[in-house]
């Protein structure tokens, strides 16, 4: 008989005093989460590096593709909707990100197919991998240097992309990303030029001076997050594509990391119906029976409440022919703001920053990666270490 608790530790309350003793901080991350989080800058570096030095310029060869698919599962998987927002409404094909194995049925010759493994051994990538090169579609492959998924491409005759397999596969998301970014660059789908690579690598080194574990609670962004969320449920919401992107990121490192449970989306879809979620038991009628006098930051396992999170673009590089007006998104974050407070519903805000799509998605994830880990640590949670992970992995093997 398994033991359901078997590896579980940590306490239900978060102990806010933790989050400003550095060493308190190492000890409960001895798997380097934390360090790992802070190399997202040298990531896009070197993941740039390494994709220069694959030849992806055979790529163009047979010219524009019909459609892209990008497979993988988990972090792999979000690759494909960073570079489906990035390139943007704009972009003269569909991009699709794909998290089963194999590939759509529709796949052939006309295609283009990228599989991303951090550990190069998914099963969805290989599987789309091997279905890609059977059905004639262009294959790139990203993931560990000898694995599993490069002797694939080597077998299809495919362009590979190594990613140094040196932190877990969800804070290697940038070291998965630029990969596909450059391979769809090739390709024609995509404006992203070295310019942008250098300064989103430069925010991300920015973001994580300052958050780093030494810089205390009250000038830390990622603490002071970690700190609001706690005891929480959180709701994270983005104003537009790029910020609903970094939005479902979040969500993944809540879960993961500080095993939380969330509600993620795009807030224009949220104002179709989960905004009622601020009327809700959690939310504006948990909020009416608050004793005025308590601690607001207090919490117990019998208050629970809403806490939410609003990722905002911030109306940067405007297109003409976006989805929508920038004024409606806009409007529609500022509303949502103004019915949180109208239901006493906290709510933190996030904007984005920088001069190109992916320096401002780099904006609005990096501070909450860190608020994740801070947060599985403030409640004595390892975050590299997910006993149901493990479990899950072992009981499906069975």
């Amino acid at each position: 008989m398994i033991d359901g608790t078997a590896g579980v530790s940590g306490h239900r309350h978060a102990d806010d005093r933790l989050l400003d003793d550095p060493q308190a901080l190492a000890e409960r991350d001895p798997g380097g989460m934390l360090r790992h989080t802070a190399s997202g800058g040298a990531q896009v570096r070197e993941s740039a590096a390494l994709a220069a030095e694959a030849n992806l310029s055979v790529l163009a060869d047979d010219g524009r593709p019909r459609a892209v698919v990008i497979a993988g599962i988990g972090t792999a998987g979000r690759t494909g909707d960073v570079l489906a927002t990035v390139a943007g409404p704009r972009c003269p094909v569909p991009v699709i990100a794909h998290r089963s194995a194999g590939v759509p049925g529709w796949v052939g010759a006309a295609d283009v197919v990228i599989a991303v493994s951090a550990s190069g051994r998914s099963p969805e990538a290989l599987g789309a991998a091997e279905a890609a090169h059977r059905r004639g579609a262009r294959l790139v492959a990203v993931g560990p240097a000898d694995s599993q998924l490069q002797s694939v491409a080597e077998r299809a005759r495919a362009p590979f992309i190594p990613v140094p397999r040196r932190a877990p596969a969800r804070a290697s998301l940038w070291g998965l990303t630029v990969p596909v970014l450059l391979a769809a660059r090739a390709l024609g789908l995509v404006k992203v030029n070295e310019a942008d690579l250098a300064e989103t690598a430069a925010r991300l080194d920015a973001d994580a001076d300052r958050c780093r574990p030494s810089a205390e609670s009250f000038v830390n962004p990622a603490k002071s997050l970690a700190l609001g969320l706690a005891g929480s449920i959180p709701i994270v919401w983005g104003s537009s594509p790029l910020a609903s992107v970094a939005a479902r990121r979040f969500g993944d490192t809540l879960s993961a990391n500080a095993r939380y449970p969330v509600v993620t989306g795009a807030l224009g879809e949220a104002g179709r119906g989960r905004v009622g979620l601020l009327d809700g038991v959690f939310g504006g009628l948990a909020e009416g029976e608050r004793d005025i006098f308590a601690d607001p930051d207090a919490s117990t396992g019998e208050e629970t409440r809403l806490r939410l999170v609003l990722l905002r673009d911030g109306g940067l590089n405007a297109e003409d022919d976006a989805d929508e007006p920038l004024a409606v998104e806009e409007r529609r974050a500022d509303a949502v703001q103004t019915l949180a407070e109208r239901r006493g519903v906290r709510c933190d805000v996030v904007t984005a920053e920088g001069g190109s799509a992916l320096e401002r998605l780099a904006s609005l994830v990096a501070v909450p990666d860190f608020a994740s880990i801070y947060l599985a640590l403030a409640h004595g949670l390892d975050p590299m270490a997910v006993p149901a992970i493990t479990e899950m992995k072992e009981l499906a093997n069975q």
